[in-house]
Parts: structure tokens; C-alpha cells; sequence
């Protein structure tokens, strides 16, 4: 029987994807970038889901694009599919209304380092080790562009871009792509406790502030302050909103509905 290419194991509120083609160093293929996709539009229904971390098994994070299944069929539909399908994945993470995590191991290059930068947050191994090297194909990489160019500062992402160079974990974090950094053998129990921590707040105050977030980093100063000022009303008049502040001045622990 051959193995899924993706793994869900769900505990304690969080979702734990695997991304599981370690011989191709978990390369995007078609067959993987849809099972995720899948398995996140069902996470977004799921009310027993409060955080989502997405890993990898393996030498490597992620590879990339599948050249090799890419190369089997060069036309240009088929290119379209795989670019329309891997920018679906991308925002389908970016608008999931519960927080991602990618935990981050060996390398995560071209659309690998993508899929970091579209993470809502990224814990990575001090061996990680992150690029965008399609420059050095002839392929520049531009969809990864689009969500590196909104994780870190423009010229960082420039560099990266145009070399093609590798980053390490250390830098990536100076540059704000990933979170932290912790040893190989504690990146688990490192993304394990930001998880757990994430996941005891209200699945609906974290909804509404991950979809505000996004939505206002792409408006002008006023326009934001007025979108976020109507999300703050909403967000008041929420029961998990009373809620939260009458355990705080009670001084006790709130006991959250979702609602």
C-alpha cells in the first residue's frame, strides 16, 4: 500500500498536516497541493480545529514546485493548473479562519519557502535553511514572491529573489520570515507550546482579528483605522468579548463559546 502524500493527526484542538513525499524532498506536486488543500477547507469547518501546524517528514521542508511532473507535460494549460492551483493554496491559508503554524525543517525552497512566508507564524530548526532560487533555472519565482514580498522587508526579499541564495534559520528570523529558532530536536515541543498557547483563546476572536489583520495590512492608514474600528465594535458585542473581560475582572479563567 503506498503511503498518503499527506498525514493529519488532530490533538488537543491543534491539526497536525504532514506533508509526506520524503524521496522527492516533498515536492508541491499536483496530487499534494489539492490534498492540502482539501484537508484545510475541512479544517475550516471543523469547530474541534483551533490551530493548524503544517510540517513536513523527511530530509526537507519542502522542495518546491515538482519539476520532474511539472516537465511531463509542457504546455501551457498545464502550467496555468499547477500556478492557479498553488496561488489557491496560498490564500486558502492566508484566509483559514483559524491560525497556521509551519514547522520548519532542512530546506524550504521556491514555493516550500512560499508556503512558510504564507504562514501565519513559522518555528524553524536552527539547520533550516530557506531560498528562492529560480533565478538559477531561468524560472524566476514569482508566485513565492508574492508572499515574500509581504513577509519581510523589500529589499531582503529582493535578494533573495534575485540570487537565488540560501538564507539560514538565523536569518531568516533577523529578516522576519520565521518566528523562532530552536535546536532540531526540540522544534516539536517548541511548536507544540506556541500552539497550545494559540489554541486556548477564543476560535472566534482569533478568526476575526487573522481575517482583520490580512485585510487592513493592504489599505491606506485611514481606510485601516476605520475597517478596524468597526471590527472592534463587532468583536465588543460578542459573547466570547463579555465573556473574556468579566473573567479578567473576576480574575478567573474564561470559558470561551466561540460565539
Amino acid at each position: 500500500m503506498t503511503d498518503p502524500i499527506l498525514l493529519r493527526r488532530d490533538v488537543d484542538g491543534v491539526a497536525w498536516l504532514t506533508l509526506n513525499r520524503p524521496a522527492t524532498r516533498n515536492a508541491l506536486s499536483l496530487g499534494l497541493m489539492q490534498a492540502l488543500d482539501d484537508a484545510l477547507l475541512a479544517i475550516a469547518e471543523d469547530a474541534a480545529i483551533r490551530v493548524v501546524v503544517i510540517g513536513a517528514a523527511g530530509p526537507a521542508f519542502c522542495a518546491g514546485h515538482d519539476l520532474r511532473e511539472i516537465r511531463t507535460t509542457p504546455t501551457r494549460a498545464a502550467y496555468e493548473q499547477v500556478f492557479a492551483l498553488c496561488s489557491q493554496l496560498m490564500q486558502r491559508i492566508v484566509r483559514l479562519p483559524k491560525p497556521v503554524i509551519a514547522r520548519v525543517h532542512g530546506v524550504a525552497t521556491a514555493a516550500g519557502c512560499q508556503l512558510v512566508a504564507s504562514a501565519d507564524l513559522a518555528v524553524a530548526a536552527e539547520t533550516a535553511r530557506f531560498a528562492t532560487p529560480g533565478v538559477d533555472i531561468g524560472l524566476f519565482c514569482s508566485t513565492p514572491m508574492v508572499a515574500l514580498s509581504r513577509a519581510v522587508p523589500r529589499k531582503q526579499a529582493m535578494e533573495m529573489l534575485l540570487t537565488g541564495d540560501l538564507v539560514d534559520a538565523a536569518r531568516a528570523r533577523e529578516i522576519g520570515l520565521i518566528n523562532q529558532v530552536v535546536p532540531e530536536a526540540a522544534l516539536d515541543e517548541a511548536v507544540g507550546a506556541l500552539a497550545a498557547r494559540i489554541a486556548a483563546k477564543s476560535p472566534l476572536t482569533l478568526a476575526i482579528g487573522k481575517e482583520a489583520f490580512y485585510r487592513q495590512a493592504e489599505m491606506d492608514l485611514t481606510a485601516a483605522y476605520d475597517y478596524a474600528a468597526q471590527v472592534m465594535t463587532r468583536n465588543m458585542l460578542a459573547r466570547d468579548a463579555r465573556e473574556g473581560i468579566d473573567a479578567f475582572l473576576e480574575k478567573r479563567k474564561p470559558a470561551w463559546t466561540g460565539t
